[in-house]
C-alpha cells in the first residue's frame, strides 16, 4: 500500500466518482456553520436547483413542503443534537414548482471531544415508493369501508352498527346522556318482492336507505341496515320526543317518495313500521336488553296494523 499523498488524492477522486454515479444524492453539512460542504450533482437532475445553490440548511428547509417543514426540521435538529443517526421523509420542492418525495438518511459525525462536528448522508427519491404506499393505504381504507358497509344500500352494515352502538352506549354512560334507537321494518316486503321481483325489491331498499339518511341529519346520527328489510337509526344525545320527530320525518319522506306496493302506480304505497327506545344507560344496563325492548316495540307496531310508530 502506497503512502504517497498523490495516492490519497487519487483514492478520493475514485470515491467521489463512485458517489456521484449512484442515484442516491450524497451530502455533507458542517454542524457549526450550518453550511453545505458538499452535495452531489445528482440533486440538479432530480430537483432542478443548481448544485451550487445549496449553501446552508436554510436552502434545505425552505425547499421543503410547508406541511412537512416544521415536523422534519425539528426532528432532524433534535436527533442531530443528541448525536443520533436518523431518517426523515418529506416532500422537496423542485425548481419547476412541483414536489418530490425524498428520504434523508443521516449519519452524525463527532469530533475527538464527542461534540457534533458534521452531518453526512444520502437523499433518496422515494416518490414511486410513496405512490405505492398511498395506493395500498387507499386500498386498505376501501377494504375497511367495504367490510363495514352494506353492499346493496351503501349504508353501514350490522357489523358497523355493533361497533357504533357500543361506542355510543359507553359515551352515554360516561356523560349520563340520552341515547335513542329507532328500529324499523318495511311492511309486507316479502309480498313486494314476490309481486315486483327481487331487482325492484333491491331498488326499494336503496331508496329507503337514502331517505333514512336524509331524515337523520346530525353528524353523529347513524343509519345501518340491520338485516333483510330492517334498518336501524342510532341517535346519540337524543331524548324520546326528538327521536319520535326523527321517526315521523322518516314516515313523511317515505310518503313523499310514493313507492307503489304493487305493479300499478295506483296501488297502495310502501310503508314502514317503527319501534323506538330511549335510555340513559348505567353500567348495570345491557345493550342487548335495550335492543330487545326496541325490537318488541317494532313488532308491536306490526301486530297493531303496521305503518305506525311504537315508543312505549
Amino acid at each position: 500500500m502506497s503512502d504517497n499523498p498523490a495516492g490519497l488524492v487519487e483514492d478520493s477522486s475514485v470515491y467521489r466518482t463512485l458517489l456521484e454515479s449512484t442515484r442516491a444524492i450524497p451530502w455533507k453539512i458542517n454542524w457549526r456553520t450550518m453550511q453545505f460542504e458538499y452535495i452531489g450533482p445528482q440533486i440538479e437532475a432530480l430537483l432542478g436547483w443548481p448544485q451550487d445553490s445549496w449553501l446552508t440548511v436554510d436552502d434545505w428547509a425552505t425547499r421543503m413542503h410547508p406541511e412537512d417543514r416544521e415536523r422534519v426540521v425539528n426532528f432532524c435538529v433534535s436527533q442531530s443534537e443528541a448525536g443520533v443517526d436518523h431518517e426523515a421523509d418529506y416532500r422537496a420542492l423542485t425548481e419547476g414548482g412541483e414536489y418530490v418525495w425524498l428520504r434523508d438518511v443521516v449519519h452524525v459525525l463527532r469530533d475527538d471531544n464527542g461534540d457534533v462536528e458534521a452531518l453526512i448522508g444520502f437523499m433518496f427519491d422515494i416518490s414511486e415508493r410513496k405512490k405505492t404506499e398511498d395506493e395500498l393505504v387507499a386500498l386498505q381504507k376501501k377494504l375497511e369501508e367495504y367490510s363495514y358497509k352494506d353492499g346493496l344500500t351503501g349504508v353501514a352494515n350490522r357489523r358497523m352498527f355493533d361497533t357504533v352502538m357500543n361506542e355510543n352506549w359507553n359515551h352515554a354512560i360516561r356523560h349520563q346522556s340520552s341515547l335513542s334507537v329507532i328500529l324499523l321494518d318495511i311492511d309486507n316486503f316479502k309480498a313486494y318482492n314476490d309481486l315486483n321481483g327481487h331487482l325492484q325489491g333491491d331498488e326499494c331498499l336503496k331508496r329507503i336507505a337514502t331517505l333514512l339518511e336524509n331524515a337523520a341529519q346530525r353528524p353523529r346520527d347513524f343509519v345501518a341496515r340491520f338485516g333483510g328489510e330492517e334498518f336501524v337509526i342510532v341517535l346519540p344525545e337524543t331524548d324520546a320526543s326528538a327521536a319520535i320527530s326523527v321517526a315521523e320525518r322518516c314516515r313523511q319522506l317515505l310518503l313523499e317518495e310514493q313507492i307503489p306496493q304493487g305493479d300499478s302506480p295506483n296501488s297502495k304505497k310502501v310503508t314502514i313500521s317503527m319501534g323506538i327506545g330511549t335510555v340513559v344507560p348505567s353500567r348495570d344496563d345491557c345493550i342487548a336488553d335495550f335492543l330487545d325492548l326496541v325490537d318488541q316495540r317494532l313488532y308491536k307496531a306490526k301486530r297493531d296494523g303496521r305503518n305506525r310508530i311504537v315508543f312505549d
